[in-house]
C-alpha cells in the first residue's frame, strides 16, 4: 500500500489522490491565504478597546465584515443587565376613583368595589400611614389601580400640598408621603369697618378665615366682641397657595395691623430655628400675653364684673367677681394661660369648677360647667387646651361660663385687668427677625400713606 504524502483529503480511505503538477506549484500560496485572516482576527483580539474604530458613515469601512461592524454596538455587562432586571413596569390594571361618602371607611370602599381585604390589611398595618387611612372624610378621593381585585397601588391627597402613595413592593406594600410644589403668593388688603369685622373683611376680599386668624393674632390687645368700633381699620398681608394656575386656598398671615379707636397695633410673623411660629410687635415683643382674655368662643357677655351687682336667682346684692361669658351647652371651655389644676370638682354655688394655679400667684376660676375634659387634679395646662365645657350647673339661669381672675387671692377685672407679657423675641433672633420684619413694616406704611391720600382728597 502506497503512503499518503500530502494534498486534501476528501474520505477517510487510504486512497492516494495525484494532485496535478500546477497545484503542487501554488500550494504555498493557498496556506497562506489560509493563514493571513487568523494572523488578522489574533490582531484584533489582542488590541483593546481603546483601539477599536468605529466606522463613520460614508467611511470605507463601512463596507467591511461583520465583525468591524459589532465594535460600534455598546456592550452590556451583567451587572446592567440586573439593574434592567430590577426596574419594575408600570402598573398595567384597572384605576379606580373613588369618592368617600357619609358613613364610609375603606372596608366598605373595598368590598364594595371587590377589592381583596387582605391587601387592605397590609396597608393598614403600615404603622406610618394607618392613621391616614382610618380617618376618611366626605368628598376626599383615592386613586386605586388594581389587577382583578388585587392591588397595585393606592394613592390619597391628605391636603392641598401632601399626597400619600402606596405601591405595591414585592409581596407586600410601602408607602411615601410626596409633598407636592405649590406657588405662595403675598397678598394684601385693607378695609374700614363700616358695619361689622366680617363685612368689612368681605369688601377687602379676605375669606372669614383670614378674618379670624387676624382677630386670634390681637385678641391679647382688642376685644372683638366689644371693642369694635366704626371707623376702625385693618390692613393684611397673607399667603395664598396656588398649583397650575389654580388657587388652593388661603396661607398664613405674614403681617398686619388694626388701628381701634385711633390705637394702632401691628405684628409680623417670625418662625425660629426650631419650626415654632409666633407674632410679634415691630419693638420684638411677642403679641401673645400669657393670658386669654376670654376663654371660650361666647356669643355675648350675660353679666360683668361689679361689685353691686344683684344676684338673678338669690335677688339680693352679691358681688359679681367675675365676667360670665354667654355660650351654648358644650361649647369647649380653654385654660387662660399655662398652669397646674389645683381643684377639679364642685364648690357651693359655682356647681361643676375648675381652678387653675399660674405663675406670679395668679390664679384662675371657670364655673358652671356642665362637664370637665381629660385632664384630671394636678395636671400641667397648656395655655389654650381644653379643660371643660360650658354648663348650667350650680346657681344659674342659663348655660354660660362664670371666668375669674386673681392675684395673691384677690379679684382682679379679667377684661380690664393688665395681662402679663409672654416672652420676647431671644436676643440671639433679633438681627433676623429685624431683616425680615423691615419690608413688611414699610407694606403697611404703605396702606397708610394712601389712606391718608384718599382721605385728603
Amino acid at each position: 500500500m502506497k503512503s499518503y504524502s500530502g494534498g486534501i483529503r476528501h474520505d477517510y480511505k487510504d486512497t492516494p489522490i495525484d494532485a496535478p503538477t500546477s497545484a503542487r506549484r501554488h500550494w504555498p500560496w493557498f496556506f497562506l491565504g489560509l493563514l493571513l485572516p487568523v494572523i488578522a482576527v489574533s490582531m484584533f483580539l489582542a488590541s483593546g478597546p481603546d483601539d477599536a474604530i468605529v466606522p463613520t458613515p460614508g467611511s470605507s469601512s463601512m463596507q467591511s465584515t461583520g465583525v468591524e461592524l459589532a465594535l460600534a454596538l455598546p456592550e452590556i455587562s451583567l451587572s446592567d443587565i440586573r439593574l434592567l432586571e430590577d426596574i419594575e413596569p408600570e402598573p398595567r390594571g384597572e384605576n379606580l376613583s373613588l369618592t368617600v361618602q357619609p358613613g364610609d371607611n375603606l372596608e366598605l370602599l373595598f368590598r364594595r368595589n371587590d377589592l381583596r381585604l387582605s391587601d387592605l390589611a397590609e396597608m393598614t398595618s403600615l404603622s406610618d400611614v394607618r392613621e391616614h387611612l382610618r380617618m376618611l372624610r366626605p368628598g376626599d378621593r383615592i386613586e386605586i389601580n388594581h389587577d382583578g381585585g388585587n392591588v397595585l397601588s393606592l394613592n390619597r391627597e391628605l391636603d392641598e400640598i401632601r399626597m400619600l402613595r402606596i405601591g405595591r413592593d414585592g409581596e407586600g406594600f410601602s408607602a411615601v408621603i410626596v409633598e407636592r410644589e405649590v406657588d405662595i403668593r403675598s397678598v394684601g388688603a385693607h378695609s374700614v369697618i363700616q358695619d361689622s369685622l366680617f363685612e368689612a373683611g368681605m369688601e377687602a376680599g379676605i375669606s372669614d378665615a383670614v378674618t379670624m386668624n387676624m382677630a386670634g393674632i390681637f385678641q391679647w390687645d382688642i376685644d372683638f366682641i366689644q371693642d369694635v368700633r366704626v371707623g376702625d381699620e385693618f390692613t393684611v398681608i397673607h399667603e395664598e397657595l396656588w398649583r397650575n394656575g389654580i388657587k388652593l386656598r388661603d396661607g398664613e398671615i405674614v403681617a398686619a395691623e388694626f388701628i381701634n379707636r385711633g390705637t394702632s397695633y401691628r405684628a409680623a410673623r417670625f418662625i425660629d430655628p426650631s419650626g415654632r411660629t409666633d407674632y410679634f410687635t415691630p419693638d420684638g415683643r411677642s403679641v401673645r400675653k400669657a393670658f386669654i382674655r376670654a376663654p371660650v368662643d361666647f356669643t355675648r357677655v350675660s353679666s360683668n364684673f361689679n361689685l353691686n351687682r344683684r344676684h338673678p336667682v338669690l335677688n339680693t346684692i352679691r358681688a359679681h367677681r367675675g365676667v360670665d361669658y354667654a355660650a351654648p351647652s358644650g361649647t369647649p371651655v380653654f385654660a387662660a394661660g399655662d398652669g397646674k389644676i389645683v381643684f377639679r370638682g364642685v364648690q357651693n354655688g359655682y356647681g361643676n369648677t375648675v381652678i387653675l394655679q399660674h405663675g406670679g400667684n395668679i390664679t384662675t376660676l371657670y364655673a358652671h360647667l356642665s362637664r370637665f375634659a381629660a385632664p384630671r387634679l394636678g395636671s400641667r395646662i397648656s395655655q389654650g387646651q381644653t379643660i371643660a365645657y360650658v354648663g348650667q350647673s350650680g346657681l344659674a339661669t342659663g348655660p354660660h361660663l362664670h371666668y375669674e381672675y386673681r392675684i395673691n387671692g384677690v379679684h382682679r377685672n379679667p377684661r380690664t385687668v393688665t395681662l402679663p407679657p409672654a416672652d420676647p423675641i431671644p436676643a440671639e433672633h433679633w438681627e433676623t427677625f429685624s431683616a425680615t420684619a423691615s419690608p413688611l413694616w414699610r407694606q403697611l406704611d404703605l396702606y397708610r400713606g394712601v389712606r391718608a391720600a384718599i382721605a385728603s382728597n
